[in-house]
């Protein structure tokens, strides 16, 4: 089974990651969800033959700060957008030593220090719990794997992602706690994305792309926007490889425990609902209808 054939597949990153050579741009798509406007337009894209969906997370021109990214408005419209597994691909910063600027890693798991962030798209009178205990889509990392070593990528397999609020970076004593905690990278935008993924039934899987190792390591430079730039342009064309050799090839996988999330986690007769409650989540809960 081909990705398209199962769906499209969405990436949230910056916009560098759209000049992929021989994507073909088909539309862009202007999409309102119940939760106000995403990020920026969504392009739905060509690449060898599978439909694409990007969304730059902090808009076009990076204008919007990773604590006022509406998230929910992000995921929805990639639900709307026909999308059923999610590309993230993030800057992160190293918490360990043997992570450089400039490897990958496949975030297998996170810990959420953001706050005050809308996490959930079932805020009452309908409520659902979804399972996060392995937050990343196993079939999906598998995937991005492979493509990261035909792409000549170094590439850590496994890491603990620590999402802190920002847009400050870490004080050298928050840096120094979560590396007591062994995390072993951190940002600022996975959390609450992964868990509204997960609420939305879309694999969801992460590339961190290490661009500096935060302000713990005291032979190296403390982090900077001039530092991490330069790393980071470095990192995009990674990327573009990267995803190049991840569209080439079919996934292996055919179907994903991701997308029954829901199956046993809503706590409310849904056809009891009233319009007004069923309205806003439509597009998740529909299939139970």
């Amino acid at each position: 089974m081909s990705r398209q054939q199962s769906g499209r597949t969405g990436i949230i990153g910056g916009s560098g990651l759209y000049d992929i050579e021989g994507v073909k741009v088909l539309e862009t798509l202007d999409i309102d969800t119940p939760f106000g406007k995403p990020s920026d337009s969504l392009m739905l894209a060509e690449i060898h033959g599978q439909e694409v969906v990007f969304l730059p997370r902090h808009g076009r021109g990076h204008t919007i700060p990773p604590h006022k990214i509406n998230y929910r408005a992000n995921i929805y419209a990639m639900k709307l957008a026909g999308v059923n597994r999610i590309i993230s691909i993030s800057a992160v910063g190293s918490l360990k030593e043997h992570i450089a600027p400039g490897d990958f890693i496949l975030v297998d798991q996170f810990v959420d220090r953001t706050h005050s962030r809308e996490s959930s798209f079932f805020d009452g009178p309908i409520v659902a719990h979804v399972s996060m205990a392995d937050p990343v889509c196993s079939c999906l990392k598998s995937d991005l794997s492979v493509a990261c070593q035909q792409a000549d990528i170094k590439t850590h397999q496994q890491g603990s992602y620590l999402v802190m609020q920002g847009p400050q970076f870490s004080s050298r004593a928050e840096s120094n706690l979560y590396r007591s905690w062994d995390m072993d990278v951190i940002g600022m935008t996975n959390l609450p994305e992964a868990k509204l993924a997960r609420e939305a039934e879309i694999c969801y899987a992460t590339v961190a792309m290490s661009t500096d190792y935060d302000c713990w390591h005291t032979e190296e430079e403390d982090v900077s926007v001039a530092s991490i730039v330069e790393v980071m342009h470095a990192n995009v064309a990674k990327a573009q490889r990267m995803l190049q050799q991840f569209f080439s090839h079919p996934s292996t996988h055919e179907t994903c425990s991701c997308q029954q999330a829901l199956e046993h986690g809503i706590f409310a007769d849904l056809k009891a609902q009233d319009d007004q409650a069923i309205r806003p989540i439509h597009a998740l809960v529909k299939r139970f209808l």
